[in-house]
This record gives C-alpha cells, structure tokens and sequence, in this order.
C-alpha cells in the first residue's frame, strides 16, 4: 500500500525534494551556528550557557518578525513567474529590499531599548550580566541578516536554492572558526567568553549578506532585474502588498518563537541547570525541525507557482504531499530523540543534572516532533496561497491562548517543572498542526487573485 502511495506521487514527492534538500543543509548549516555556540560556551560552565540560551531566545524573538515578514517575497516571485508576470520580479524586489531594510533598523532598536528591561524577568543575577553583553552585540546582526534574506528569498522564488545552501555552510565554518579564536583567546586576541560567541554570529552574517549579494549580482539571470543594492523609488502599491502579507506572517513567526521565548523565562524561574538542559534539547530539536522547514519553503513555492497557473488540482497535490512528507520526517527525528536521549546532550555539556534533566526533556521533544513537522509545513503551504492572516490567528490562539497558559499550570500549580513547560509547548504545536491543515484543506479548493 505504501508503495503505491510512493508511486501515484513519486513526481510530487522529486520535486518536493530537489527544492527542499538546499533549504534543508542550508539551514542546518545555520541552525549548527548555535550548535556550535552551545557547545563552544557550555565548556565555560552552566551559567553562561544559560545566558546564551536567554539571549538567543529574546534576540530571535525579534528577529523571527524581520525574517517571517521577507519570507513572503518567496511565493510572491513564484506566483509572478507562474502568471507569466515575469517583468514585475524585479520591483518586487526593489521593494522588499527598502521595507526589509527598515525592518532591520527597527528591530535592533527594540533589542537595545528591551535590554534595559531584562532585569524585570526574574532571572539568576549571573545570567543576566552575560545576556546583556550578548544581545547588545548579537542585535546588531539584524540589518546584515535582513539583506541576506531579501536576495535569498528573492532568488529562492524561481526555485534557486543551492547558493544559500553553500553561503549558510561556508558561515557554518566562519563561525565556529571566529568562535574559537574570540571565546578562548588565539592568534593574540583577548579570550572574549561569551562575547566572542556573540561577535562571531555577527561576523558570520556580515559574510552571509557580501557573499549572496556578490552571487546575484554576477548571475547573468538577475541581470533584467537591477538587482543592484540600491532603490530607483517607492512602489506603494508593491510595498502595500508586501506589508500586508509580510507583517502578519513574521508576527506568525513571532507567535510560535514567542511561546518558547517565554517558555525560556519561566524555566529560568526553577533554575540555570534547568534553563541550560532547555537550551540543549531545544537546540537539538532546532536541527530537525531546520529539515522540515526547507520541505516547508519548498511547498511554499511549488503552491505559490501552481496559484500563478491556477490550477487547484496542482496546489492540493504539493500541499497535501509535502504534509506527509514533513509529518514522516519528523517521526523518524522523534523515534532518534528517544533512543539517543542521554547520548545526546553529553556532546553539549559534562554537567550530569544539566544531562538528566535534558534527556527528560528530548522524550518530549520526541512526541512533539510530528505536530512540528506538520504545522511548519501547514504554514508553508498556506503562505503559497498568500493565506497569512488566518494562519497567524491560529498561531496566537494555540501558543498565546492555549499552550503558554497550561504550561504554566502544569509547571507551578501542578508542580511538574520544566516537563510542565514542554508538555504545555506540545499541546500548543499539536492545536497548531491540525488547524493549520484544516484551513489549508478548505483554502486550496479556491483560487486567490494577486
């Protein structure tokens, strides 16, 4: 039966493939940047890992809005060259690269006004004194990543996917190899701890943004396009549209990563060894859900695509296929997370109440990692449709109404602890994974106008 299945979409399942797989290493490439991170500053100790994981999760709290907000552009590109509107692609990208830019420049000044407000979290004293180092300097990092985004998503809609994939693997190097040189002090640098870690993301993705804007701009395909770093004027037809995609999908983004940024808040409440195993499980659970987001990414443009063409019959065969896939990706990781639960967070840190503690936490990682796959991908297929306002009420509602509140039920009024926290961001993702394939289920019977 299964084979049979494989073989009516065995076209659907290729294609899904040949996009997802460049998005795949390419953003575990990334997602390894904080592997890296983590290990590197878990051999300073218990506290600055804590730090780390804070700051991480709060600098990426805002960030998420600038980074879901330039992932519309992808469908968008893929639903003009679908409609043969192929001349528009590059005012679209004129476009994006101005709001995308601003976006940038509002959110580092968010990063730095919110880190004087750190000290109301109610966090260990210790933890606090090495975050704020941290994201002061990680934050800045937001304008570089932004361009980043805007050619990489700009070039991902006509379903070129290799160059970021080769960019974000080179950053991989850059990082750990800067990480080494400014966390413990070689070739004459001072031993920076905690902020190398930090000074060597920013760097990382200064690299990122030269490296693809060197790419597109020597690519004979982008050439009718000005892709150059400048702007000829303001469309506001153009921008109008982006932000009206674009604002509700990063705040999408922001919902989710916001649930387990405040998830990061109350377990820093119980305690570091708590906060530290938290930042090893869900950083391991980053690197699988990274897979499924490229399945995800490439949903997006081959519904995007099939929208430009109108033809529904072609949407619900990429939608429905690359839920399947991503669901049964996902199952695999959760099975690996089972099996290797106290293997795993040894490679991160030595500390065994900090590896008790995370392999608990990688069994409930294990059940979430079906309604992860399938809702990351249900977000994926409905931003093809450029369905972004629905979803984005489904995100608030599972995370922000449902999963956040019983997460703190089941950690203080229950007394289950940090497993309280996951088994609350479990139900949330769960919530999300069904409805998010319910709408698309109902979305993709019509046909959406650009």
């Amino acid at each position: 039966m299964l084979f049979n299945i494989f073989q009516k979409y065995k076209d659907d399942i290729i294609s899904t493939f040949k996009l997802a797989y460049p998005v795949m290493i390419g953003q575990l490439g990334i997602i390894m940047m904080g592997v890296v991170d983590s290990i590197m500053v878990g051999s300073l100790g218990s506290i600055q890992l804590a730090a780390a994981s804070l700051g991480n999760s709060l600098v990426f709290l805002i960030l998420i809005i600038g980074i879901g907000s330039s992932a519309v552009v992808t469908p968008l590109i893929a639903i003009l060259l679908g409609a043969k509107r192929i001349s528009e692609c590059g005012v679209y990208f004129r476009q994006s690269l101005f709001v995308n830019i601003v976006i940038s420049i509002v959110m580092i000044a968010v990063i730095f006004i919110g880190i004087n407000f750190l000290g109301y979290l109610n966090q260990p004293t210790e933890v606090i004194k090495y975050a704020v180092i941290y994201m002061g300097i990680v934050g800045l990092s937001a304008l570089p990543l932004m361009i980043y985004q805007t050619y990489k998503q700009f070039i991902e809609g006509f379903s070129i996917m290799k160059p970021a994939m080769i960019i974000a693997l080179l950053a991989n190097i850059i990082n750990a190899f800067t990480n080494w040189i400014l966390i413990f002090g070689k070739f004459g640098f001072p031993a920076l701890g905690l902020a190398g870690a930090a000074w060597a993301t920013f760097a990382s993705r200064i690299f990122m943004a030269v490296a693809i804007i060197i790419y597109v701009l020597n690519n004979k395909k982008f050439k009718d396009f000005d892709v150059r770093f400048h702007f000829r004027g303001l469309n506001f037809k153009v921008i109008k549209k982006i932000l009206q995609l674009g604002v509700p999908s990063g705040f999408q983004h922001f919902f989710e990563v916001g649930a387990f940024s405040i998830a990061v808040i109350m377990i820093g409440w119980i305690g570091a060894n708590e906060l530290a195993a938290h930042q090893i499980a869900l950083n391991l659970a980053s690197i699988t859900f990274m897979i499924v987001l490229g399945i995800s990414q490439a949903s997006s443009i081959r519904v995007g695509y099939a929208m430009g063409e109108r033809d529904v019959k072609s949407i619900r065969r990429a939608g429905f296929t690359a839920i399947t896939l991503g669901a049964s990706i996902m199952s695999l990781s959760g099975l690996t997370f089972v099996l290797l639960n106290r293997f795993l967070p040894s490679l991160y840190i030595d500390d065994q109440n900090v590896i008790e503690i995370a392999s608990r936490l990688l069994i409930i990682a294990a059940l979430f990692q079906l309604s992860d796959g399938t809702q990351a991908v249900g977000i994926g297929v409905l931003r093809g449709l450029t369905d972004i306002k629905g979803p984005t009420i489904i995100t608030f509602t599972a995370y922000w109404i449902i999963s956040l509140p019983v997460a703190y039920l089941l950690a203080f009024v229950f007394k289950l602890g940090v497993e309280g926290i996951w088994i609350g961001l479990l139900i949330g993702l769960t919530v999300a994974a069904v409805f998010l394939t319910i709408r698309f289920n109902y979305k993709s019977k019509k046909i959406i106008q650009l």
